[in-house]
């Protein structure tokens, strides 16, 4: 599957995909060419709008928690993370430091489900030529497998720790409802050893894909922590300088509304397209990838392909699948249930904002809390959203080199770039930008 710079065509072209298939939501493509240069790339988003942010408004932050879980059925517990650590911040709490390593552990069962279905179901059909995961599974049911059983691993530990594996229930300001036993964690760790295992074969499989030819040089950003992986905590920074606090995400970035498109795209405030997920975190943060991730990040042999193409987004989601699951066990040996599964706190008026690492990137929240303990305003800015812009921009530098290649061909491997994002289309509708414009009053209204 790898192509060179086509011959370019003359005259205009237009490649549409009216509904993008093997991504998490409703999406389409058009791009329209013009004596071989591209004048207009846009992926469209047009699932409907949800109105999350308007929702939450008037609740408490407990359940805030539980509503933004809603906003998707892959990565609930990234939502619930980013919600509930700004109102931790906020209010000062402090929680157990077996809470925050569950807290981990439950972002490590979250990425491990994401990352199983992208790299198995979604995108490994286009490297090995077959239109979907159903097809693939015929000819090659053990890869297939090997996707849907560390799927369910990762499920699996969601469960444990949420009370179940979609929109899980269990996470509060403080903690939890409940934490799990020491013997609990351990009934798991056979079925977690089996997907580290499951993992490092990952690698393996995906060092012997081969990527179209694709490079350029992105702005990547991710959160960067002193000592750890980024999950839940560290820095915003960037492969530009950026080096900013966790909750300073609207002084570097913002939000704006695209005609064709339901979901906010996000830009710096100087107007420049940046990339976020896993590319950007193993880039950002290769030196604190456990050390059997890091083996496997060398034994590749691909950093400067996870940086510089798109496609090989395969090969970080890979990677972080090695380090998820090793960390998952460490944190189970160093286990040892807290006294209390959660930490009273107090409600505080002002602004509460947090980001953290859902698996497609950076997701940050802010939240306005009156002084009833209520929500006033939220903003809710979605990695999908945020990577929209850059997804474009990759569509403008990549056409040229198929351009030559058969309509339906090229047409396709459009389409395929777009796949290697992991774009959740249903996370970036969470609000869309109302307005009502009346020329008379509407009945029962004053003049």
């Amino acid at each position: 599957m790898t192509h060179g710079l086509a011959h370019t065509p003359l005259g205009e072209q237009t490649f549409e995909v009216g509904h993008l298939t093997r991504v998490e939501g409703e999406g389409s493509l058009h791009l329209r060419v013009v004596d071989g240069q591209v004048v207009e790339a846009r992926l469209g988003i047009f699932e409907a709008p949800r109105y999350f942010e308007r929702l939450v408004v008037g609740r408490t932050p407990d359940e805030v928690i539980d509503i933004v879980a809603r906003i998707c059925g892959i990565c609930p517990v990234a939502y619930q993370m980013s919600a509930v650590h700004a109102f931790e911040a906020l209010a000062g709490v402090a929680v157990d430091a077996q809470v925050r390593a569950l807290r981990r552990l439950f972002y490590c069962g979250e990425w491990i489900e994401s990352h199983a279905l992208h790299v198995y179901l979604l995108h490994a059909p286009d490297f090995l030529g077959y239109p979907s995961a159903v097809e693939l599974a015929r000819d090659h049911r053990a890869v297939v497998e090997q996707g849907l059983a560390l799927k369910r691993t990762g499920n699996r530990l969601v469960a444990l720790l949420g009370a179940r594996a979609i929109h899980p229930l269990s996470v509060r300001v403080g903690g939890f409802t409940r934490v799990p036993t020491k013997a609990e964690l351990m009934a798991i760790r056979p079925e977690v050893v089996i997907a580290l295992e499951q993992s490092l074969a990952t690698v393996d499989f995906v060092g012997g894909l081969s990527a179209p030819q694709f490079e350029r040089e992105p702005r990547l950003v991710s959160l960067r922590h002193p000592s750890e992986y980024p999950m839940n905590d560290g820095r915003i920074v960037s492969t530009s300088g950026l080096d900013i606090a966790i909750d300073r995400w609207p002084d570097a970035f913002a939000e704006d509304q695209v005609a064709w498109s339901n979901a906010l795209q996000a830009r710096t405030h100087a107007g420049e397209v940046y990339l976020l997920g896993p590319s950007a975190r193993v880039t950002l943060n290769a030196d604190r990838l456990h050390p059997l991730a890091q083996q496997a990040l060398e034994r590749l042999g691909l950093a400067q392909e996870i940086r510089r193409n798109p496609y090989w987004s395969i090969a970080a989601r890979a990677v972080e699948l090695v380090h998820a699951t090793a960390e998952a066990i460490d944190i189970i040996d160093a286990y040892h249930r807290p006294s209390t599964a959660r930490a009273d706190w107090r409600p505080t008026a002002g602004r509460a904002g947090w980001a953290t690492e859902a698996p497609r990137g950076l997701l940050f929240h802010a939240y306005e809390v009156d002084a009833q303990g209520l929500i006033a305003s939220a903003q809710i800015v979605p990695p999908t959203s945020q990577n929209q812009a850059a997804i474009e921009a990759d569509l403008t530098a990549f056409a040229p080199a198929v351009l030559g290649l058969p309509h339906a061909e090229a047409t396709l491997r459009l389409e395929q770039l777009i796949r290697s994002y992991d774009p959740c289309i249903s996370c970036a509708t969470h609000f869309l930008d109302l307005r009502i414009d009346r020329d008379r009053p509407a009945p029962g209204q004053p003049r």
